[in-house]
């Protein structure tokens, strides 16, 4: 590419039809693998984001625990256990359950996550709750998020105009006195957070005594790996004790392997390599048959295989960044559109650009390698019979 007469920079642009049909090919190749890899990134962010919002320096579950779509309970009592251990600060119960929350405009039903927290303990790291706490110590009253689902009616506006919302929540009339922002996922298409005591009473059946997950605030300059550590070791084998980052890699690991979904994007990522293989395949080897007397002739003047392979692997290269540069540009608009249509936060990453780049050049290298199959096994003196 950087010699005085750059070949494999004017082999591949020769034919202008066949760069065209090869960029468009691995374009779409590499648009496949952005778009499985935005919808992958955004199954995990969406599904972890609220493990990673709590405030809390140590999380207790129930060791059956997968997701927040499906939760266990324990007995609260294990959570006041971790009191008597030192290090420990204090704790807050946390519930987790789904409800019914009602259209105000449609009066059609959605499903909904429901978060039931001690009003005078804030267990967020959103500002917008835990400056509302005292709305919720009031019966009835919940905060709204945002970002759910527009089926949930147009709740935020609307909160906007009047400073408050009436609908309803499992049969029962609540209020919305604020709004905070976290945003729909695969399990769940929106959030309401309100007090433990409007939980029970939006949950009946539920018992008081038993949460989804607990909350550990440990003192200052205490090593949390170490209370941790212990804490696993002297509570009983009906709780589980994790950091806020462990506990979210257990709902991570959930979607990742215990359901279909991260296989399916997995396999879609896949498919997209294998299909740029071909493709970059077909156009190398196309090239190599239509120039093999060229080929040919710089075999009989001295060039050896580990050459021409070195012109295979430029054009390889070439066609890699060509290709890369419009998927790279169309993937930004279609995570728009992804966003505007799921509100789920699907976004470029550096580190997601680079991978697929990388991809994107081995794509195209193996497909060099296996076009440097044809030049292999030509012979001068065949070609010139």
């Amino acid at each position: 590419m950087f010699r005085k007469t750059p070949l494999a920079w004017l082999q591949v642009t020769r034919e202008k039809t066949r760069l065209a049909v090869a960029i468009a090919g691995i374009a779409f190749a590499d648009l496949l693998i952005f778009i499985q890899m935005g919808f992958e990134g955004a199954l995990y962010d969406s599904a972890v984001k609220p493990h990673r919002s709590l405030q809390a320096d140590l999380v207790l579950i129930n060791p059956q625990f997968q997701t927040l779509f499906s939760v266990k309970s324990f007995s609260r009592e294990r959570l006041y256990q971790t009191l008597s251990y030192e290090g420990v600060n204090s704790v807050s119960p946390l519930y987790i359950a789904t409800g019914q929350w009602q259209n105000p405009e449609t009066r059609i039903s959605r499903a909904i996550l429901v978060w039931g927290v001690d009003p005078a303990s804030p267990v967020f790291k959103f500002p917008e709750v835990n400056q509302n706490l005292d709305q919720l110590k009031l019966l009835n009253q919940v905060l709204y998020d945002r970002a759910g689902r527009p089926e949930y009616g147009n709740i935020s506006d609307r909160f906007k105009q009047t400073g408050t919302v009436e609908t309803e929540l499992n049969d029962k009339i609540i209020s919305v006195k604020g709004l905070f922002t976290n945003g729909s996922s695969f399990a769940a298409d929106g959030n309401v957070i309100t007090s433990d005591s409007t939980f029970l009473q939006l949950f009946p059946d539920r018992q008081p005594d038993q949460i989804e997950v607990g909350l550990i605030d440990l003192k200052p300059g205490v090593d949390v790996e170490q209370v941790r550590s212990q804490l696993a070791a002297n509570l009983p084998k009906d709780v589980r004790v994790l950091t806020p980052e462990g506990f979210a890699e257990v709902e991570k690991n959930y979607w990742a392997s215990g359901t279909g979904i991260g296989f399916i994007f997995g396999l879609g990522v896949g498919v997209g390599f294998i299909v740029g293989i071909v493709i970059v395949y077909q156009i190398l080897y196309s090239d190599v048959s239509d120039h093999l007397p060229e080929y040919a002739t710089l075999k009989a003047m001295g060039y050896t295989n580990l050459y021409l392979l070195g012109v295979l692997t430029q054009e390889a290269l070439i066609l890699a960044i060509s290709g890369f540069i419009p998927a790279f540009i169309l993937s930004f608009g279609l995570y728009q559109v992804t966003y505007a249509a799921t509100l789920l936060p699907v976004a470029m990453t550096i580190e997601r650009a680079i991978t697929v780049l990388l991809l994107t050049i081995v794509m195209c290298s193996v497909s060099g390698a296996i076009a440097m199959r044809k030049l292999s096994s030509a012979d001068p003196a065949d070609v010139f019979s």
